[in-house]
């Protein structure tokens, strides 16, 4: 463990810039993962759903149900298709650093692109900037900044302040769970390359831990989009 991530530093107009290449690269690596799970799912499609395409139609209604079970489908249905591309982004997101890591070095460059909190941070201000955005647009900007100071004048303070908690639980949410599992999954891969010994000793808890991790990835996957679309119908629904 231990390992450095590449970083790249950049000045501009005096100010320094410092990037992460190896949470730059997965993140690409996975937005083109995602485009080819779309492309290849959804060519030759037909009004009877058979083959690949069922399970492109399965993740279709789950994210629907997700949507439905927190706002109409009037005012939701346009969020289905962010839904469905949350989902299946941060899945396989979780995912990459499951099988294997790739380290140059001390440098680690193949990693979830979700085991870095600025990843995860930067998708939950995202999204939470997305449904004030949509708050806006769908309610007006009167009767949205008026919702702030709903019931009584003072509780804009609380909303105030729940916005930056519920960006920071979002993210460090699923940060927290995919990091722990590859920090483990770095033990146990250390403690297989300490002789014949260590690495039947590490063998059964790794695969056991690896199936772990995909149901964990799975669920905060699931939880990310679900906890989104909350936020969302909070924003863009006049009872609430």
């Amino acid at each position: 463990m231990g390992h450095e991530s590449p970083l790249y530093s950049l000045d501009l107009f005096g100010h320094e810039m410092i990037f992460d290449l190896s949470s730059m690269l997965m993140l690409t690596v996975t937005a083109a993962i995602v485009f080819l799970i779309a492309m290849l799912f959804t060519r030759n499609l037909s009004v009877r759903p058979h083959g690949k395409q069922n399970f492109i139609e399965w993740i279709f209604d789950f994210t629907r149900g997700i949507i439905n079970s927190n706002m109409a489908w009037n005012k939701g249905g346009r969020f289905h298709f962010l839904a469905v591309t949350l989902l299946l982004f941060i899945f396989v997101a979780n995912m990459l650093g499951l099988p294997f890591a790739i380290i140059n070095g001390h440098t680690l460059w193949w990693k979830s692109p979700t085991a870095d909190p600025t990843v995860t941070l930067t998708l939950s201000t995202l999204m939470v900037l997305l449904t004030h955005f949509y708050g806006v647009k769908m309610r007006g900007t009167g009767n949205y900044l008026k919702s702030f100071a709903q019931p009584v004048w003072f509780m804009v303070l609380f909303k105030i302040i729940e916005e930056f908690s519920s960006t920071l639980t979002l993210g460090l949410r699923l940060y927290g769970n995919i990091f722990a599992g590859e920090v483990l999954l770095g033990l146990l891969a250390t403690l297989g390359t300490a002789g014949a010994a260590g690495m039947l000793g590490a063998a059964i808890p790794t695969l056991i831990w690896q199936g772990f991790s995909i149901f964990v990835g799975s669920i905060q996957a699931y939880i990310f989009v679900m906890l989104s679309m909350v936020y969302m119908s909070h924003k863009v629904s006049d009872d609430h």
